[in-house]
This record gives C-alpha cells, structure tokens and sequence, in this order.
C-alpha cells in the first residue's frame, strides 16, 4: 500500500512555509513553552501541531539550527535560547505527599503494569480497559497503620517521551521496590514543562483528606494523575514552594 504524505496547507504570502513554520516555533521557544536547553517534541508532532508535513517540520528545525537557536544531537532536538535551565532543582517531591525517609514511617512505593481506575483513564485520555503504568506507594506507622498512599497512573505519553519512566515496563511486576522520586526532573529533562494542579478533598471518612494532582506539559497533554489519601489525625500535609529570586 503506497504511503501518503499530508499536503502542507497553502502559502499566504511570499515568505516560505517551512520560515513560517520557523518563526512560530521560534515564538514558542521565547514565549518558554519550551524551556532552554529542554527538548523539542517530536518532529510527528511538530507537524501534527503546526498543520505541516513532517519535511516542512524538518527544513524549519534546519533553520533555526543555522541561526544557533536549536540544537540537534542523538537525543533529539533541544532549545538553546539563554534562560533558566531545564536542569534547574525542581520543588516538586513525586509523587506528591511524599517525604525524605522518616524514622518513625515505613514507606514502600511499587509499580504494576495494569489497567487504571475509570477516573484516571478519563483523565489521560486512555482507552478503558488499557493497561499503562501504575505507581503505587505507602507510608505506614510503626504499627501497620496506614499514614498515607498514593496511587499515580502515567499516560501514554510520558511513557513514550520520557525514556526513564518507559524502562519500568519489564520491571512492572507490584512486587520490586521501584525508586521514583526524580520522575519530574526526568520530565523536565525530557523537555516537558510541567504544569501541575492540586486539588483538596473531604474523603468519606473524616479523618482522612485526599489530594488529587494532574500534570500536563507545555501543549496540554496529559502526563500523570495521582490520587493522595492521608490520614489528617495522624500525619500532617506540608506543601513547600521554592520562587527564584527576580532578575
């Protein structure tokens, strides 16, 4: 069956479509949709993004390869503009409601290849029924009781653009401790800006609270969702921010 390429939309005026394409680009590299030194999306999904062929994505990264604003190596393409790095510390502890190891806790994190509940499928837009991979972690009192817990599921696409997180498939089995904990700094690396929104619920029962968190990246796409129950009685919920100092 012959292969079809999508025809690029037609030129409105005298500058070429693969400059245009550039200049937009461009624009969202200034704009920190991508982040310096982050790297860009596929180019299937820069041409899926910008309504162009794939060799119109192609002659535009060129351009800005010349100009010194991209930088290509075997990793893929990355942003070269000045600015804050993408390797910068980032606040943000995963999965959310985790702490540095306490004395008086055991905590134990796994992760299972498995389909999610219905509520995290919607939100990743995943087909019901579809397996994906399932992070899930404890923290418990000295006695067995439960502090917290908390269940991430992560969508098809932080799985596919961040090779980190897609290595665990094999190791997806509930049983081997998995270590986590810089799954948003592997995000970031991978190029993604990471927007993330946390909300606070009253859970059935009264001692408990729930903390739900999504993450998208810089186009809207979903990344994970993660479900945090804690056990308000006994255990405190902190939320610590770190702001960079302006200029």
């Amino acid at each position: 069956m012959a292969r079809t390429t999508p025809l690029d939309p037609p030129q409105t005026d005298d500058l070429p479509l693969y400059r245009r394409v550039a200049a937009l680009l461009l624009a969202e590299l200034h704009d920190g949709t991508v982040p310096p030194g982050g790297r860009l999306p596929s180019e299937r999904h820069l041409a899926r993004h910008f309504g162009v062929s794939r060799e119109t994505v192609r002659q535009a990264l060129e351009v800005l390869r010349r100009d010194g604003q991209v930088a290509t190596d075997r990793r893929g393409s990355h942003a070269t503009l000045p600015g804050r790095p993408v390797e910068d510390p980032l606040s943000l502890t995963f999965p959310v409601g985790a702490r540095p190891a306490d004395p008086c806790a055991v905590d134990r994190a796994t992760v299972t290849w498995e389909a999610p509940s219905p509520e995290h499928a919607r939100a990743l837009g995943l087909a019901p029924h579809r397996p994906t991979l399932v992070h899930h972690y404890r923290s418990a009192a000295p006695d067995g009781h439960s502090l917290r817990t908390a269940v991430t599921t992560f969508s098809t696409v932080a799985l596919s653009e961040v090779a980190e997180l897609g290595r665990y498939r094999d190791r997806a089995d509930g049983a081997t401790p998995a270590e986590l904990r810089r799954a948003y700094d592997w995000m970031r690396k991978a190029g993604l800006t990471l927007h993330h929104r946390d909300s606070i619920s009253q859970t059935g029962d009264a001692s408990s609270v729930r903390v739900t968190r999504r993450v998208h990246d810089q186009y809207a796409r979903p990344l994970e969702i993660t479900d945090l129950v804690v056990d308000s009685g006994r255990d405190a919920l902190v939320y610590e921010f770190t702001l960079p100092a302006a200029g």
